[in-house]
């Protein structure tokens, strides 16, 4: 089926190739000459040919970062790989390849032509993202089951479709049974499918089509609720209070709790339990949670007000200073004029040092203009960590009232579990348990030390558990916030900093360099 070249040794994707492809396919003549003479940048290539090299492996492709046209057709490639970030490709022809899996693909959102005729691939899958497919040819490959049709759909954009020569081309109904599934396309197989054509397969396939659509429709209210929990799980992530609007902290109490799971087949623990965890321990997380969602808003708005003041002072910062670059380029034109009518050496000198002397001025005032600026934020952030440190810290001990609450509630429960424990095991003694008990339950009824070690230690682990939650929560709080404040002091702030005074040098720089470079010769111009 696909092509296969075992008298040909494979080729690799090196700098050679790479360079010698786009020379060929680049500018002619002259400007051909140029491009060669001052190099390419491939950064700048919008369309790239490798087709008919031999290639086994995609690879040392990353460069090509605006490319938009692929053609890696006619090669022994096996595997789709190496091209994930030519985010930028519209267009790519794997034709006439080894290929037997569709995959790394995924980056590709803005592909809208690709032809994978002539490979081996047996199920049309992990195309999920190339939502603007308006192309596709799989012709000639392995597909054999008309589940695959299905799987097209979802590309709502898709118009022209090539699935010829295939096992399942051979089926009877086939072409029906596309324009019955994908009714949006409008050529299959090179030839046009019109509305009388799409219209008998629908009624054909009614039944079926109509099963299909309510099965895609629940389909996508489970992946909408799906993604609804997601993003609500990503919020009490956010807020450090996930998993505790609810049950699942008690839950996950007992999840470890080896000697726990045996005691409650105890008569009357069972009622213990719903009164335990419902009423109380799941009412205290309860709290914890509305706490912690509340208090999550309170740092968003803390922080969506502190960038918003950064923002402000760099765009004031910024205008004064463009302000004072367009008043000394107007300056300079007006000297550069000047200059250039000035016979007298002397004079044409003095009004050179002038002109140095308001870049300075210049220079200073730019400079002063970022200091002042540093200053500003800095005194910003100082604010912004104070008041942070404030509502983290007001966080945290609420949170912590709220564990205490929860331990008092566990330590309730454990008198109870042992009170239940002792009068069960007076009852095993005395051979009045009405009952029958798990044999592995009547092992620790031996003695009044098993049964105690047993209640004392359930209830060590589910202490463990509220203090693992508080130490986790606490943790994460305090590495979230520091992680941020240095983020804005060390990443932002100063690379800021750091960047503006470079283009400050810049460009003071520039204007001494054009004074330099003028060719100044009394009354001459330049």
């Amino acid at each position: 089926m696909s092509r296969l070249y075992d008298t040909v040794e494979p080729s690799v994707i090196d700098e050679e190739m790479l360079t010698h492809a786009v020379e060929e396919q680049g500018p002619k003549e002259e400007a051909g000459k140029i491009a060669k003479t001052e190099g390419i940048d491939f950064r700048d290539v919008l369309a790239l040919r490798l087709d008919f090299k031999n290639i086994l492996k995609i690879d040392g492709l990353w460069e090509f970062s605006s490319l938009t046209k692929l053609q890696l057709d006619n090669n022994i490639i096996e595997k789709i790989e190496g091209i994930s970030m030519l985010i930028n490709l519209v267009w790519l022809d794997l034709s006439f390849n080894n290929i037997e899996v569709i995959e790394g693909l995924d980056t590709l959102v803005k592909l809208q032509d690709l032809t994978l005729y002539n490979n081996r691939i047996s199920h049309v899958e992990n195309m999920d993202t190339l939502t603007d497919l308006q192309v596709f040819s799989i012709g000639n490959n392995d597909l054999k089951e008309l589940e695959n049709i299905a799987y097209l759909r979802r590309f709502k954009k898709l118009k022209t479709l090539n699935l010829h020569h295939n096992p399942f081309c051979d089926l009877e109904g086939y072409r029906q049974y596309v324009a019955a599934f994908l009714p949006h396309i409008e050529y299959l197989d090179y030839h046009l499918l019109d509305e009388q054509t799409k219209a008998a397969a629908y009624e054909h396939h009614q039944i079926q089509i109509e099963e299909m659509l309510d099965n895609e429709k629940k389909a996508q209210s489970r992946q909408a609720e799906d993604d609804r929990q997601a993003l609500e799980l990503q919020l009490h992530r956010k807020a450090y209070v996930e998993n505790l609007n609810g049950p699942s902290l008690f839950q996950s109490m007992y999840a470890e709790d080896a000697e726990g799971q045996k005691l409650e087949d105890m008569p009357g623990v069972d009622e213990l339990l719903v009164v335990y965890p419902l009423k109380i321990f799941t009412a205290i997380c309860q709290q914890m949670f509305e706490y912690g969602l509340q208090e999550h808003q309170k740092r968003e708005a803390e922080v969506e007000q502190f960038w918003e003041c950064v923002e402000e002072a760099k765009t004031e910062n910024k205008e004064m200073g463009m302000r004072a670059v367009q008043e000394f380029m107007a300056d300079k034109k007006q000297m550069f004029t000047e200059m250039s009518s000035i016979s007298d050496p002397k004079q044409l000198a003095d009004r050179v040092q002038e002109y140095n002397t308001c870049i300075t001025e210049l220079w200073d005032k730019l400079m002063g203009l970022e200091l002042q600026l540093v200053d500003q934020l800095e005194e910003v952030i100082q604010n912004f960590d104070r008041n942070m440190q404030d509502l983290v810290s007001t966080f945290i001990e609420n949170l912590q009232g709220y564990m205490v609450q929860a331990r008092d509630a566990e330590n309730a429960h454990h008198e109870k579990m042992m009170e239940i424990a002792t009068v069960t095991l007076e009852k095993v003694l005395k051979n009045e348990l009405d009952e029958e008990i798990p044999d592995d339950l009547k092992m620790l009824f031996v003695d009044r030390d098993t049964i105690t070690n047993a209640v004392s230690s359930s209830h060590d682990v589910h202490l463990l558990k509220i203090d693992n939650k508080e130490d986790d929560i606490v943790t994460h709080i305090n590495n979230w916030l520091k992680h941020m404040i240095e983020t804005i002091h060390e990443e932002q702030e100063i690379q800021r900093n750091r960047q503006r005074v470079t283009e400050i040098n810049h460009l003071i720089d520039h204007l001494r360099e054009e004074i330099d470079n003028l060719e100044l010769t009394g009354g001459q111009g330049y």
